[in-house]
């Protein structure tokens, strides 16, 4: 991280002076510990060393990430920036006590924003802030930062790490991340890509991945859901906890091989809205419900929600976590590639000029 704790104290060179308490104060005593932070990133710093890729020109520890741009590669290099968090899916990774898997999540939903445009994540930053920092806890959800930096294939160059005593409770603590990735300009993706008839290819999830946990939370108080109850051989909570899946290897290899039009990532307002954000104003999408089958969590979850058909395509992906568009001459093409690269394509649908900027559900 380049600077282990949030708001360091101001030092002094005074002496000090001579007060009616009796008890000398210091940073420590007032919840925040500077050894700590210190210690946690020597304790990274293995973790943080897997990612390391060409660019990256120092270590830990600085006050900036530095990353020299591999212009050499790049005519007319563009940079491409995202930032998220994983919203309240870190209160059930706090409820189950399992915090190895929620890094993968953040750098997940950062890294799948920017390849939609076309673009390789070059490099990645966090920011971890807690009210009493837990070396091994934080240690446990670094690392899967790390390892989520490793399957994105970008570097993990840096970050903040926070005690803010009060402002979060006990064993709480919240992330944010922010990737940085480069696009040639000629190549970036962008609407005026997709043409009527365009073919919509879905790629499977791995789960829920990190939208609509506080419906999904309301659903659990609801029905008294004891986490360890099994749904297909799996406990709930270990199915609502699996991180979200990293597209990035396999969508920078689609690209290689096909002229991709679009691509969408299926986050918060699932199908029926982040689809239309990718289509220019004059196109639509038309979608077969009955091309994928909807996975056990989702249809447990409506369910016992009583969640209607369209809420939960507005609300989760649904089983879809990406959406690519080819031309309908490449779809054999970019079919047989992603499955290469072990992803579970299937063909949801096309690119319409019927219901302009909406995604009809057909049956």
């Amino acid at each position: 991280m380049t600077n282990p704790l949030a708001n360091p104290p101001a030092t002094h060179s005074m002496a000090h002076s001579t007060t009616a308490h009796s008890t000398a104060l210091g940073y420590r005593q007032s919840g925040v510990d500077i050894d700590a932070g210190h210690a946690l990133v020597e304790r990274i710093k293995p973790h943080v060393k897997k990612t390391h890729r060409p660019g990256v020109l120092q270590g830990l520890g600085g006050f900036g990430a530095l990353f020299e741009l591999p212009t050499d590669k790049f005519q007319q290099p563009v940079l491409v920036s995202g930032a998220d968090g994983v919203g309240t899916k870190l209160k059930l990774a706090s409820q189950l006590n399992h915090h190895s898997t929620i890094g993968i999540d953040l750098v997940a939903m950062c890294v799948n924003d920017i390849i939609v445009c076309g673009a390789e994540p070059l490099y990645f930053l966090d920011y971890f802030a807690t009210s009493k920092l837990n070396l091994e806890q934080a240690e446990e959800v670094i690392k899967g930062i790390a390892y989520g930096c490793e399957l994105a294939g970008c570097a993990l160059t840096g970050g903040e790490t926070a005690e803010m005593p009060g402002m979060y409770g006990d064993g709480d603590y919240d992330l944010a991340g922010f990737a940085v990735g480069i696009v040639e300009k000629n190549k970036m993706l962008n609407p005026q890509n997709v043409a009527d008839g365009d073919i919509l290819i879905g790629l499977a999830s791995s789960g829920v991945h990190s939208n609509g946990f506080s419906l999904i939370r309301k659903i659990l108080e609801h029905q008294g859901t004891d986490l360890n109850e099994m749904l297909e051989g799996r406990k709930i909570g270990s199915i609502l906890l699996e991180p979200t899946r990293i597209y990035v290897k396999s969508i920078l290899k689609l690209i290689q091989c096909v002229p991709v039009t679009a691509i969408s990532h299926i986050t918060g307002g699932g199908l029926l809205e982040n689809i239309p954000r990718v289509l220019p104003p004059h196109l639509g999408a038309k979608i077969s419900r009955q091309a994928w089958k909807l996975p056990a969590i989702f249809s447990w979850l409506q369910q016992g929600g009583k969640v209607a058909e369209m809420e939960m395509l507005r609300t989760f992906n649904c089983g879809i976590g990406m959406v690519v568009s080819v031309n309908r001459r490449d779809v054999d093409r970019a079919l047989e590639s992603l499955v290469q690269s072990a992803e579970n394509p299937l063909v949801l649908g096309e690119v319409t000029t019927a219901g302009r900027g909406q995604v009809m559900i057909t049956d």
